[in-house]
């Protein structure tokens, strides 16, 4: 219950305080750029959250975190969604033309839309049914989520090109969690003592 709650909070967090900082007019001189940035954050924090889930199960033995990795990867995709309307609606009102001049003279832009494409259809087959259908595909299409995370840090280290320091944390985490599927990480779970005859009768075994 306590772990359900603390997760709904983490994820509305971050829309609950820009909405907070929109009523109190806390959203700086540019609250469009302020907007745009935060929420493009906070999708590739959801995105590491997510990736992190499976070695914290296998670090911690809690295999119930397993279930909420669907979760967390749900909501990178919605705040990738928000992310991309807010350039496009509030930084463009929907001006196409002007938004395909944009995107030509930004490759990063590219870069974000192809990472936003590729989430995509994880999103649509996230769901049991498609796991189902899908087969062993599943987690091969799945494990695409590390190469859409490489694409999030590297578009967030084109548009930060002159203060990289933050874009770099990312990168490190990331390059932490793909150590994690290597090979030779192998989780020891602890040795449970051997019990000798007697000792089993006595308890019972």
């Amino acid at each position: 219950m306590y772990i359900n709650c603390f997760i709904t909070f983490l994820i509305a967090f971050p829309a609950a305080r820009l909405i907070w900082l929109a009523i109190t007019d806390g959203l700086g001189a540019n609250p469009v750029e302020f907007i745009t940035h935060s929420l493009g954050t906070w999708t590739l924090v959801f995105l590491l959250i997510t990736l992190s889930i499976t070695p914290l199960r296998k670090i911690l033995q809690w295999n119930a975190l397993a279930k909420h990795r669907r979760t967390f990867g749900l909501c990178a995709f919605t705040y990738a969604c928000l992310h991309m309307l807010s350039y496009i609606g509030l930084d463009f009102w929907f001006d196409w033309a002007a938004l395909q001049d944009d995107i030509i003279k930004h490759p990063y832009l590219l870069i974000g839309v192809a990472g936003w494409g590729l989430m995509l259809p994880l999103a649509v087959t996230s769901t049991k049914r498609m796991m189902q259908r899908l087969g062993k595909r599943w987690g091969t299409l799945h494990r695409t989520i590390y190469g859409i995370a490489i694409l999030g840090i590297v578009h967030f280290l084109m548009v930060v090109k002159l203060d990289p320091r933050e874009p770099a944390v990312y990168a490190l985490v990331l390059f932490t969690l793909l150590m994690t599927r290597t090979p030779w990480f192998v989780i020891r779970r602890p040795e449970r003592a051997e019990r000798t005859p007697s000792e089993s009768r006595v308890s019972g075994a």
